[in-house]
């Protein structure tokens, strides 16, 4: 099996450095809201959403719950790849791993 390092040609490279920085650049104006969505927010949403607020409390519910949802699947995902839990011989890593 023939392996190949995969590389950047330097074109290729100042192509993806433009494509960043030019979507960084686009999308810092649409981070904040703009005026006329501003005052139609509620005070603690002010300035950072577009668009109707919350129309009920079991609104800010739902929010708080994906939050939490959010937040515990980004933590468990850096702690797994930072240390895995796969230390048995047999497992598909291993194989894969192994493999020539």
């Amino acid at each position: 099996m023939n392996k190949q390092k995969f590389s950047f040609r330097p074109m290729s490279k100042v192509v993806l450095i433009l494509l960043l920085w030019g979507s960084s650049i686009n999308m810092g104006s649409l981070a904040f809201a703009c005026s006329i969505c501003e005052k139609q927010q509620p005070r603690i949403l002010r300035g950072i959403t577009h668009g109707a607020g919350p129309q009920s409390r079991f609104d800010y519910v739902i929010i708080w719950i994906m939050v939490v949802i959010t937040m515990a699947t980004l933590y468990y995902s850096v702690k797994w790849l930072v240390r895995p839990g796969e230390k048995n011989g047999g497992h598909i890593k291993r194989f894969i791993l192994n493999e020539e």
